[in-house]
């Protein structure tokens, strides 16, 4: 056996890691597993945004915007690396939604979630304000303007493993569940390495099935347990094209279809397009979005903007599927996005909690709600400290919210080699955390080899080491989007020093306490 754990926890996408820092917080004993990487499915193919989800509202979905809405700025508050604010532009489509509607809505937006650090929302004159120069002119000539939040997505997973793990919590990448049984008050949980091929068994008191798009396969064939819940995977694409307006605000389109697009400023040089929103019935291996897919995207976006996109112009996409909790909707966008959690726990066994649905706003509230669930078959020190996460800032954010360019001033004081943009990067990925990274260098030629577009050997040596990076795509994609800058030969010298170092390291005599 590896140990015993008070919870055992099977995905490692924002939920899963969510449970585990929550958990890990108030003094329990955890272990997690992810299949692949940490945020490698549905978590880093999100929006990239902290919002209460103004369409919401039109599916009468209180609870669940008024959750959100008081999210944005606990998330603000304790990862302003990660998480920054962003003002949304909702041009006034005459075909569409009339004005007052649209008005009365952002009036409830703005006073459901006890908002106090972001700006309230204003009416705009297209005809005169900067936001409507992108805009076909002519077409649309008001528009209301209100906030919500980014966030780095896969980042904001991350963090919460990495918090977890300082607070005595094993986490697992690459490493896949595949059997659990109850024997007595246990689970006997029995893992593989996906590369490896070795097998490992744990025992926990309880088990937590975040498996994301895997849930219902998780609970069939891992656990052998039938469940009466019914799952709705919907997909949900973007496409990333260079920038197609310079200002630094957000805009949310709306379209006959009843569908709401988001164009967002990306990476300082791109614009992010999505989402779409379709029934989803393939493999869960591979998911891409489809021709179908980035044709509508570039056509509801060339409704709006002046400058007119192809499938051409697309020089990144990517797509996940939500696991929707399946409320009978007609249509894939009305599905509810709220989340349910199911205990199964009967004549005394050891409870097994599976997560359905959700979105990644909430995703720390539901991480309280589980524990919650989970604590009458925990005991006291699951009820403990409630509430700590909303406090507690993720690695790196201990710093107030308005004080991010005075980190990146900091930085480039300790460390003068650094360009501005280099600095900024490195803040807005580590926070404090930077200082780590660069260590003692004194020069860049101390961070060794330089790869492009400012990622250096030190950098992914300590991605390696403090986040379990392994391959190049969890470097340039989930722990960072450098790839959008790298050429193809640039992200093959980066795969081939992974691969260099992972073969050094598996002829190393294993160290006791290192991380896997």
């Amino acid at each position: 056996m590896g140990g015993t754990f008070d919870v055992a926890i099977i995905g490692g996408g924002i939920n899963g890691c969510g449970i585990a820092r929550d958990a890990a917080g108030r003094g329990l004993s955890v272990y997690l597993c992810e299949q692949a990487d940490l945020a490698s499915g549905t978590s880093s193919a999100s929006t990239k945004l902290i919002h209460g989800g103004l369409r919401y509202l039109e599916y009468y979905e209180f609870r669940l915007v008024r959750e959100s809405l008081q999210e944005r700025e606990v998330l603000w508050r304790v990862a302003p690396h990660v998480v920054s604010p962003l003002r949304f532009v909702l041009p006034h489509h005459k075909g569409l939604r009339p004005a007052w509607l649209l008005r009365l809505g952002l009036f409830l937006y703005d006073h459901l979630g006890g908002r106090k650090l972001l700006p309230a929302t204003r009416t705009l004159d297209l005809r005169s304000d900067a936001a409507g120069r992108p805009l076909k002119p002519g077409d649309f000539t008001k528009a209301f303007e209100y906030s919500d939040c980014w966030v780095d997505d896969a980042r904001l997973v991350v963090l919460n493993a990495v918090d977890a793990a300082r607070r005595g919590a094993d986490i697992r990448t690459r490493t896949r569940a595949v059997s659990a049984e109850r024997q007595g008050d246990r689970w006997i949980l029995t893992t593989e390495h996906v590369e490896s091929g070795q097998r490992a068994q744990i025992e926990a008191r309880t088990l937590v099935n975040a498996a994301g798009p895997w849930v219902a396969r998780t609970l069939s064939d891992v656990a052998k347990i039938e469940t009466k819940a019914r799952i709705r995977l919907v997909q949900g694409s973007h496409i990333v094209v260079p920038k197609l307006f310079d200002h630094d605000r957000c805009y949310i389109f709306q379209n006959t279809d009843g569908r709401i697009v988001f164009a967002i400023p990306y990476e300082q040089d791109f614009t992010l397009i999505g989402t779409t929103d379709q029934d989803y019935q393939g493999e869960l291996g591979d998911i891409r979005i489809s021709a179908e897919e980035t044709s509508y995207l570039c056509s509801l976006a060339n409704g709006y903007f002046a400058r007119q996109i192809t499938p051409k112009d697309v020089v990144w996409s990517y797509s996940g599927v939500r696991p929707l909790y399946d409320d009978g909707a007609s249509a894939a966008q009305a599905a509810t996005r709220d989340y349910v959690l199911a205990v199964d726990a009967d004549n005394g066994q050891p409870a097994l909690l599976s997560v359905f649905g959700g979105k990644i706003t909430t995703y720390r509230k539901l991480s309280e709600h589980a524990l919650e669930k989970l604590s009458p078959f925990l005991g006291t020190d699951a009820a403990a400290n409630k509430g700590w996460t909303g406090r507690e800032p993720l690695p790196g954010g201990e710093f107030p919210v308005e004080r991010v360019a005075a980190q990146v001033d900091q930085l480039i004081s300790r460390y003068g080699f650094l360009a501005r943009p280099h600095a900024a990067r490195l803040v807005r990925m580590y926070g404090t955390r930077a200082k780590d990274m660069l260590g003692a260098a004194q020069s860049a030629a101390d961070l060794g080899r330089d790869f492009g577009a400012t990622l250096t050997q030190a950098e992914i040596d300590y991605l390696i080491r403090e986040e379990w990076a392994e391959r190049v795509d969890d470097v340039l994609w989930r722990r960072s989007k450098l790839g959008l800058r790298m050429s193809a030969e640039q992200a093959t010298a980066v795969a081939d020093a992974m691969d260099a170092r992972r073969r050094n390291a598996a002829r190393q005599p294993a160290v006791a306490g290192a991380r896997p």
